[in-house]
């Protein structure tokens, strides 16, 4: 079947679509969830949460943009609401960002992927979850703000502090 008729047929609660759904997209979707969560469990958590939510919205996509793009979203979200459940929010706002947080690509180069992703995993929650969506999602601090319930100078202080975290950690790797 093609994505369209998969589409349709896990619309209409087909068991068989769904699974071909799940096998096609699960693994894009379980890298989406390691970038927001602690480890593979609570990814694997994060990713079977996000599925349930997407068979029972499937109704409501109406074939307007991308579908990969909807299911994203959907599965961002998901990260974020357990993400507010859980964390309280400390609001820490930092005007004046001083500290220069590059690192040089040469660096950066040989480091393998599996390394970075492991220190991202490992930044503390709040400054993980702005350094996602701001980094690697292209979310706005404006978005961020609204989506986590901070302001848009926390965001932009914990970009920079996840940012001076990450670079600390890749010298020192």
């Amino acid at each position: 079947m093609d994505l369209q008729e998969i589409i349709k047929a896990c619309k209409r609660n087909n068991l068989k679509a769904q699974s071909q759904l799940y096998k096609r997209y699960k693994d894009d979707l379980y890298i989406l969830c390691l970038k927001y969560c602690r480890n593979k469990e609570e990814a694997q958590d994060n990713l079977q949460d996000a599925f349930i939510d997407i068979f029972g919205k499937i109704k409501s996509y109406k074939g307007t943009g991308s579908f990969e793009g909807w299911m994203k979203r959907i599965t961002i979200y998901k990260a974020i609401d357990k993400y507010k459940k859980t964390q309280p929010i400390n609001i820490e706002i930092n005007d004046a960002i001083l500290e220069d947080t590059t690192v040089d690509n040469d660096i950066i180069e040989v480091i393998p992927l599996d390394d970075i992703l492991s220190q991202i995993q490992e930044l503390p929650t709040k400054y993980r979850m702005v350094f996602n969506l701001y980094e690697l999602d292209e979310y706005s601090h404006k978005d961020i703000a609204k989506l986590l319930d901070i302001s848009v100078n926390t965001s932009k202080s914990n970009l920079h502090r996840a940012k001076l975290i990450l670079k600390q950690k890749i010298l020192n790797i």
